[in-house]
């Protein structure tokens, strides 16, 4: 089922005052840590003619992305995901993957993925060799995440982006990070059939006109 997905650009007086109305009506992820927040590091793949940027600059009503994502810096928590973005509309497939299946793949050996069980790995490995698409760079940033039952809804505040500048192995701990719009927060509302009333009041005030971001193409802009 594809998810309605909305972004918004925030100021940081914008974030704060999103922020407070939708503490009130909707409950903390309880994913997130003790502070209500979580780190992630993605590392974004594209081909030579960095194909997936250019559609992102342009605009392309369908288009995909592979990544491989690690949460809190724990190697234990590496999963290898697909994202489908569809006239505005945004899928997700994920498989989890080990740390030595990520440094075999960094190192150039891609043997092991043509026979592997996951159907996820089998299509990236076909990719990797028809396509050309390769690890690209890495793309940081601390998430706030809140949810609300009816209509599935799930609300995020990305902050502290940062750009691995050309850099692809996120197992390392000393990865050089650069500061992506730190004067900005993004936020994201993602939902299924609709968003409830509640939350749509939550967001509308002061929140400025969904528009297409990229925290991908935003990091792009230190290696191209």
């Amino acid at each position: 089922m594809l998810r309605q997905e909305l972004k918004y650009e925030l100021a940081r007086g914008e974030y704060a005052a999103i922020h407070a109305r939708c503490r009130t009506v909707m409950r903390p992820d309880p994913h997130a840590g003790p502070d209500g927040t979580y780190h992630i590091q993605s590392l974004y793949f594209d081909d030579l003619a960095d194909t997936a940027l250019l559609q992102n600059y342009s605009g392309v009503s369908r288009r995909e992305k592979f990544r491989i994502r690690m949460y809190n810096g724990n190697p234990g928590t590496l999963h290898l995901e697909k994202k489908i973005k569809v006239r505005g509309l945004g899928k997700k497939y994920s498989c989890s993957m080990t740390p030595a299946e990520l440094q075999r793949m960094l190192d150039g050996d891609l043997t092991w993925m043509m026979d592997d069980g996951r159907p996820l790995m089998q299509e990236l490995y076909c990719r990797m060799r028809t396509e050309l698409i390769r690890p690209k760079t890495i793309v940081a940033y601390r998430r706030e995440p809140y949810i609300y039952a009816p209509g599935n809804v799930r609300v995020t505040f990305d902050y502290d982006i940062r750009s691995g500048v050309c850099q692809r192995d996120i197992l390392s701990g000393d990865t050089l990070l650069v500061p992506v719009h730190p004067d900005r927060v993004l936020l994201e509302v993602k939902y299924d059939a609709f968003l409830p009333d509640i939350i749509r009041m939550a967001l509308q005030e002061g929140t400025p006109r969904a528009r297409a971001f990229s925290k991908y193409a935003a990091c792009r802009q230190y290696d191209i």
